[in-house]
């Protein structure tokens, strides 16, 4: 009697599908999880094939122990998601799907005591039946909801265009900061939720600490419908309670879908449209394990399933404005705030060279000034430094030893509030030391500043003012984030101090001042996306400021005739875009070629670069390896973390196809090569970190 044979993905490196025999009834389907076998261990996967025969003899076959069969199987869309992405970023297929689970739903002693949700709920009393897919909207879809912010007439153009999209349409949103781009977002959803009930939204924001503002705006507008219908999906989230919203998604009880960049792998059964907002993003990237990019994926899911994509940013990545240039995507703008009162603000720069009395602390005098009239006015400042600590090193005078972490190529950063030296790369922190180790020196100094040292300097220099720190140190314990953020909003604080947690979304509505420290060593840094990045950053923090009213940003600088900050005066993206794509497409970069990485990590950087070495042996060999450059290996930036060390070499192509070919076929190579010493590698496709 033949076996049923199910082909099933785990979690494991291998690029293939491990087959089992099943003798459970009813038989698993496609796209549920079962529990298996693997070595000594029993681990959960999922399955993606069945067939009646199998290369492995019947007698040696290990047995399905276990089908989740209250949970409804993942879709064919979904594999098909999942397998796309797994091929496109060169991993196997298991370590896409299992990988993009909640942690519960991978532990099979779980599956009994997680509560599947019943049947798909609305979001209001309207009633159940969806129109058709190329129906037109009624009059009665597009009214305005009672009790909504008056449009501008930007937001409106805009919104005629997103709601009449039908199928795979992609559009651009470029609105300055203030434009109301949310706003745009909410009345899309609800018209789209009034004639289609049952559909579902995927919302995506690059950060956790943009989620609980989001939230609450969604919640307030839909708040006639049950709560369930809208649930958030994060790696802040307890296991169990991401566990259930992934399962209210994926059962289609949850109507609005709200994470972070793991959310655009979540299974959302009648997914009807896309928003990305602040498209730009980096934290969009993924940077561990799987390397995906988000906002790429959440493209190719709405060409997959034929449905609208809204990528909103005031600064938008070079990669889809270039897009939007050459038609791909739909360009729509709105240049002015919503707020009726509310201009952009205007930006001044400071010549940190020529100012006078000296700075303290790297605090100008203009800026000190701007900031107790603020305080006069009883108004908020925003004080912007990308670095947190008390300063970025500990230092001798006499010998010119510098405090450097013990496990990593890296320097240790002062935190002065708990006595420690940190570092930010492996954690590894000991306390500050009496004298210097090598000379016995007493006089340790702090160099440079961070957010810790320019906190005390303003407690110091105005001691009425109420001043609260919001960066990585601060916001450690669970909620202590929005904790920070509400007394913002709340007015209990004068002077905000802050990293670029608070650079983005925020909508602080008494802040008129935004101060921005030390950004210049940007503006020279070995990485070709770092301008575009600073531009980003800088925009994005002006636009804390005026959001109801006037604002100003005061800018310290060294280089004040820099065509960035210049650009940035006048508000000037699109300029700027258009300079940087010239660069680009002069020097051959992205996004007019095509690269990836090959990392390798090992005990030694002699290791890590003998296996790189013996990698690009085997490249040359490569059918259409001529198509593609292999440059040589390098150390990475911070080149031992942990006590391992990094080395990678890049590869470029003018076709992306050319490029995918040749490291599908160079990867079965790689896992043949031994070289002692070597920890891991990896292989990262469309880097954003060289």
């Amino acid at each position: 009697m033949s076996c049923l044979i199910v082909r099933v993905a785990l979690d494991q490196p291998i690029p293939i599908l491990f087959d089992y025999g099943c003798a459970i009834s009813p038989a698993p389907q496609l796209g549920q999880l079962v529990y298996v076998p693997f070595g000594r261990r029993n681990l959960v996967g999922l399955v993606c094939e069945l067939a009646e025969q199998s290369d492995i003899p019947t007698e040696r076959l290990r047995m399905i122990e276990a089908v989740w069969a209250d949970a409804p199987a993942l879709s064919a869309q979904w594999l098909a998601l999942a397998a796309f992405a797994a091929d496109y970023y060169q991993r196997s297929l298991g370590e896409v799907a299992l990988a993009s689970l909640p942690s519960a739903l991978r532990n099979a002693k779980r599956w009994q005591r997680l509560a599947i949700p019943a049947s798909p709920v609305l979001l209001s009393g309207e009633s159940s039946q969806e129109l058709a897919a190329g129906s037109r909207p009624t009059a009665e879809a597009q009214a305005l909801p009672t009790g909504e912010k008056t449009l501008t007439s930007e937001q409106t153009n805009v919104l005629l265009a997103l709601n009449t999209a039908r199928g795979f349409s992609p559009f651009l949103l470029h609105g300055v900061t203030g434009s109301g781009k949310t706003e745009v977002y909410l009345r899309m959803i609800a018209d789209l939720l009034t004639r289609a009930p049952l559909a579902q939204v995927l919302v995506l924001v690059p950060e956790i600490n943009l989620t609980p503002q989001f939230e609450a705006a969604f919640r307030a507008r839909f708040s006639a419908g049950p709560a369930q219908a809208i649930v958030t999906l994060h790696s802040g989230l307890a296991e169990g309670v991401r566990a259930r919203h992934w399962l209210a998604a994926h059962t289609g009880q949850a109507r609005i879908v709200l994470g972070t960049r793991l959310a655009v792998l979540a299974s959302l059964p009648s997914l009807a449209l896309i928003v990305v907002d602040e498209e730009h993003d980096v934290a969009y990237k993924q940077q561990e394990g799987l390397r995906y990019s988000a906002r790429d994926l959440a493209i190719w899911r709405a060409k997959q399933l034929g449905i609208p994509i809204v990528l909103g940013s005031a600064t938008p990545s070079l990669e889809s404005w270039r897009q939007a240039a050459q038609g791909r995507y739909t360009h729509l703008t709105m240049q002015r705030r919503a707020h009726a009162e509310a201009v952009l603000p205007s930006v001044r720069l400071i010549n940190m060279t020529q100012t006078t009395p000296a700075p303290i602390a790297g605090l100008s005098a203009p800026l000190i000034h701007a900031i107790r009239e603020r305080l006069a006015r009883q108004e908020q400042s925003l004080i912007f430094l990308n670095r947190r600590g008390y300063a970025p090193v500990l230092a001798c005078d006499a010998c010119g030893w510098i405090a450097g972490c013990v496990r990593c190529s890296a320097y240790t950063v002062l935190h002065k509030l708990e006595r420690v030296l940190r570092c930010h790369h492996c954690g590894w922190q000991a306390p500050i030391m009496r004298a210097c180790p090598d000379c016995g020196n007493l006089d340790l100094a702090p160099l440079g500043r961070g957010t810790q040292r320019v906190e005390e300097t303003l407690a110091e220099l105005l001691p009425s003012a109420r001043i609260l720190r919001i960066d990585a140190d601060s916001t450690r314990r669970k909620g202590s984030a929005q904790a920070l953020l509400e007394d913002v909003h709340a007015g209990v604080a004068d002077i905000l101090v802050g990293t670029q947690m608070v650079a983005k979304g925020h909508d602080f509505k008494r802040v008129t001042l935004v101060g921005v420290l030390n950004t210049d060593v940007a503006l020279f840094s070995h990485d070709f996306r770092a301008s575009e990045r600073l531009f980003a950053q800088l925009m994005q923090v002006s636009g804390r400021a005026g959001r109801t009213g006037q604002g100003e940003v005061l800018l310290q600088t060294r280089y004040p005739q820099h065509p960035l900050y210049e650009a940035l005066t006048r508000h000037d993206y699109a300029g700027f875009a258009a300079t940087l794509l010239a660069e680009r497409q002069q020097a051959r970069l992205p996004p007019f070629v095509y690269q990836a990485l090959l990392r390798a990590e090992a005990r030694t950087l002699e290791a890590a670069q003998a296996f790189l070495m013996q990698g690009i042996t085997l490249f040359k060999g490569l059918p259409g390896a001529e198509y593609v450059i292999c440059y040589d290996p390098v150390p990475m930036v911070v080149v031992k973390v942990m006590h391992v060390h990094r080395a990678q070499l890049l590869l470029e192509s003018a076709s992306r196809s050319a490029l995918q070919s040749t490291l599908r076929a160079w990867q079965p190579y790689l896992r043949t090569l031994k070289v002692k010493g070597i920890v891991r590698w990896s292989v990262e496709v469309d880097p954003l970190d060289i």
